[in-house]
C-alpha cells in the first residue's frame, strides 16, 4: 500500500489506501468509454481506458473509422503503479475537467499518425443504469455499476493524414463509466470450466437528437428472459430531465451474419406517448479496436511494462461472424425527429426470438 493524492480526500470506502480495492477478485476493473461521431455519420471515434488493480495493469486505446471503410487504432498498456489519479497510458490520457460535465481526451504524437485533443461536454444528466449482476451457477461473472451520458465534442483530432475540427453543434457522442467485476485479463483460469453452449445477448444503444437523448439496453437469456434492461428518455441541458421507459425490440439481422440491417426499438414511459426508434446502420465499428475481445491486447492482458501498438483494419475484409461485438453507427428516426447514434450488439449462442439455435449459426 502507498499514500497518493487520492488519499487526501474524505472519500474512502475501505480501511485501505486508494491503491487497494475492497475485493481480491482478479476481475475487478474500473473503465472509461467514450465515442463521438460527426452528425452525418462519416467519421466515428472511440476511446476506452481501463484499470485492473488486482492484475497491476492500466490500458487504453483510441480508434477511428473514416467513411465506413477503414478503422485505425493506437493502443497502449503499462504497469499500473499506485497512483490511481494518473490516467496516462502511452500517448493516451483522460482528464476530468469538471466531474459529470466536462472530460478531456488527448492522444499525443505517435508513429501511427493518430492524435487528438478533444473535450466532451455533457448534453444530458448522467444516467445510472440498473446494477448488473449475472451468475454462472453460484459464481458472479458480472457484478458492476455503469453510468451512461450523452454529450457533444469540441477540439481537434487527426487520423490517416486528415485533420478534423470538432464543434459541439456538429459532433455528438456518448460515454460510460463502469466499475466492478467482469471478465478481464483473458479467461479466468480458476475453477471448473463452463458447461453447455455459451450464450450472450447484449444490446446497448444511446442516441442523440436535437431536442432529445435516448438510451436503450437489454441483456437476455436464450428464451428471452431479461437479466438486465433499461430505457431512458432525456432532455438536454439547460432544461435537463430524465424519464424511465419500458423497452421492446424488433431486430432485423443481415443474412449470413449476426449484425443488424435494421431495428425498431420502442420506449414507453409511464406518462406520455411511446417513442419508436428506427435504426438504419451505416457501418460497423469493431470493438476489438479498443480492446474488447482482442486475443493479445484485450482488456487487462499483460503485453509488457510500457507498450504502445497501432494498426488498421480494412472493414471490407473483416468477416462479421468473426467480429460479433460491434457498434453499428446508425441514422435514427423517431417520428419526425432525425438523429444519430450507435447500436452496440453481441449475439452469441441461442436466442429463440430471432431463430438462433447454435453457438454461431448466422441469420438466414
Amino acid at each position: 500500500m502507498a499514500f497518493t493524492a487520492a488519499d487526501e480526500y474524505l472519500i474512502h470506502q475501505t480501511p485501505y489506501t486508494f491503491d487497494r480495492v475492497a475485493t481480491s477478485d482478479r476481475n475487478f476493473y474500473d473503465r472509461y468509454f467514450f465515442n463521438g461521431y460527426r452528425r452525418d455519420g462519416e467519421v466515428y471515434f472511440a476511446l476506452a481506458m481501463g484499470v485492473y488493480p488486482n492484475l497491476g495493469i492500466i490500458d487504453a486505446a483510441f480508434s477511428v473509422v473514416q467513411k465506413g471503410r477503414e478503422q485505425y487504432y493506437v493502443r497502449a498498456s503499462r504497469l499500473l503503479g499506485s497512483d490511481r489519479m494518473d490516467t496516462r497510458v502511452g500517448p493516451i490520457s483522460v482528464q476530468v475537467v469538471e466531474p459529470l460535465k466536462k472530460i478531456r481526451l488527448k492522444v499525443a504524437k505517435n508513429r501511427w499518425g493518430i492524435t487528438a485533443d478533444v473535450v466532451f461536454d455533457a448534453r444530458s444528466f448522467p444516467n445510472e443504469e440498473p446494477h448488473f449482476l449475472r451468475m454462472a451457477g453460484n459464481v458472479p461473472v458480472m457484478d458492476y455499476t455503469r453510468m451512461t451520458q450523452h454529450g457533444a465534442w469540441s477540439g481537434k483530432f487527426a487520423c490517416n493524414g486528415v485533420s478534423y475540427d470538432l464543434s459541439k453543434d456538429t459532433w455528438w457522442g456518448s460515454r460510460d463509466h463502469s466499475w466492478g467485476i467482469r471478465n478481464v485479463g483473458g479467461r479466468d483460469p480458476r475453477g471448473a470450466p463452463p458447461t453447455g453452449i455459451p450464450q450472450f445477448f447484449w444490446n446497448w444503444a444511446p442516441v442523440n437528437f436535437d431536442d432529445l437523448c435516448t438510451l436503450y439496453t437489454v441483456s437476455e437469456l436464450a428464451d428471452g428472459t431479461r437479466w438486465h434492461e433499461s430505457g431512458v428518455i432525456l432532455k438536454p441541458y439547460p432544461d435537463a430531465s430524465e424519464e424511465e421507459a419500458a423497452v421492446a425490440h424488433d431486430l432485423r439481422f443481415a443474412k449470413g451474419t449476426r449484425w443488424l440491417e435494421g431495428a425498431t426499438i420502442s420506449l414507453a414511459p409511464r406518462k406520455g406517448k411511446p417513442i419508436d426508434l428506427e435504426f438504419k446502420p451505416l457501418y460497423s465499428f469493431l470493438m476489438k479496436g479498443i480492446g474488447y475481445g482482442d486475443p493479445k491486447w484485450g482488456h487487462g492482458m499483460w503485453v509488457g511494462p510500457d507498450e504502445v501498438d497501432g494498426g488498421m483494419y480494412d472493414l471490407s475484409l473483416e468477416p462479421p461472424m468473426a467480429n460479433l461485438h460491434v457498434q453499428q453507427v446508425s441514422q435514427v428516426t423517431a417520428g419526425r425527429r432525425k438523429g444519430i447514434g450507435i447500436f452496440e450488439i453481441i449475439v452469441m449462442g441461442p436466442h429463440q426470438q430471432y431463430g438462433f439455435k447454435d453457438l454461431m449459426d448466422p441469420a438466414g
